[in-house]
């Protein structure tokens, strides 16, 4: 490929988006359909945990790290009342 040359425009659109799609960074652009047809944004606490874990890239290893500490502050809640309800039917 030579020097500034960077595909056709339809790749280009097909990566970044036309001139009327807001930038990757801006807030609230990686919120799921659904979420956005519930009326969350990134404004609402609910909504800016799912845009911030929305950004999140897999292939990069602190972004899986990050995941995997999300998954430990949310899930051990729900292992410490699974554990205390067991305790209190045994106990």
């Amino acid at each position: 490929m030579p020097h500034g040359d960077h595909g056709s425009d339809a790749d280009f659109d097909e990566e970044y988006g036309d001139e009327d799609t807001p930038p990757s960074w801006f807030p609230g652009g990686h919120l799921p359909p659904d979420a956005v047809r519930m009326g969350l944004t990134h404004h609402v606490p609910d909504g800016a945990l799912l845009d911030f874990a929305g950004k999140l890239d897999g292939s990069k290893p602190l972004h899986r790290f990050t995941a995997w500490m999300l998954l430990v502050v949310f899930g051990m809640p729900v292992v410490f009342a699974v554990l205390r309800i067991l305790q209190g039917l045994t106990g």
